[in-house]
């Protein structure tokens, strides 16, 4: 298992979304042109379930017996350096005044993810040939930014697409979804270059929470003026 570095992480808000406690891919797909990055992060909190114990006290075993109850999401308390203009911290604070929760993204060690040139070829499945090796396994999210014309027919620009077999050191196919059925492409590129960016594997968390309040921090004339902002997680965490 490889380390992951925090800096680089980029975290970003979507827009506001109807309660569901369990959510798939599928519930993020029309986020794709809404998230805005919140910017001026500088310290992640902690993200991911705690569960509810369920105890019992027997008086025949002098002993107090616990069964698992429901999971809940645990609150992500985020530290920010206040930027009032930045347009991802005004849609935090709009969030903050709604009780309706909003989906978010986090995008962990996004300042190391890979971008290189690329081809992709017309056949079914169209594949991506990336000559100096790509370094990516299947399920690794991947998009494509083409410059001076279109993407070859059947891939959209900066859509996000997930790598699929068949997998060579620089070659790999793009699904629509993590495991699913390789994209055929129809019509070549015009574009005169292709730039692929891509992250590792379970790099990317999704979820629905509730943007919650918080007080600026202060302290010493060289302590920085920073503000904490919490996410209270309202559903699973979807990792891509």
């Amino acid at each position: 298992m490889a380390l992951q570095a925090v800096a680089g992480s980029k975290i970003y808000i979507g827009t506001r979304v109807a309660p569901k406690g369990t959510v798939a891919l599928s519930d993020f797909t029309a986020q794709e042109s809404e998230w805005t990055e919140i910017k001026g992060w500088t310290q992640s909190g902690s993200l991911g379930d705690t569960q509810n114990l369920i105890s019992q006290d027997f008086i025949d075993e002098n002993r107090t017996r616990q069964i698992k109850g429901t999971r809940v999401g645990a609150s992500m308390e985020n530290t920010f350096a206040p930027m009032p203009s930045d347009p991802g911290q005004m849609k935090f604070i709009a969030a903050i005044d709604s009780c309706s929760p909003y989906a978010f993204k986090v995008e962990w060690g996004a300042g190391c993810a890979s971008e290189g040139e690329v081809t992709i070829s017309v056949a079914n499945p169209g594949i991506v040939t990336w000559p100096d090796g790509h370094g990516l396994e299947a399920g690794s999210p991947v998009m494509f930014t083409p410059t001076g014309g279109d993407l070859p027919t059947g891939l959209l620009p900066d859509t996000v697409y997930y790598v699929v077999e068949p997998i060579t050191p620089t070659t790999f196919a793009v699904a629509a979804t993590p495991g699913g059925a390789a994209i055929e492409t129809t019509v070549a590129a015009t574009a005169t270059s292709i730039t692929a960016t891509a992250q590792p594997a379970g790099s990317t968390d999704l979820f629905f929470g509730l943007a919650m309040p918080g007080a600026k921090q202060g302290g010493a004339a060289n302590t920085p003026l920073l503000r904490t902002w919490s996410i209270q997680v309202d559903s699973n965490i979807v990792e891509i």
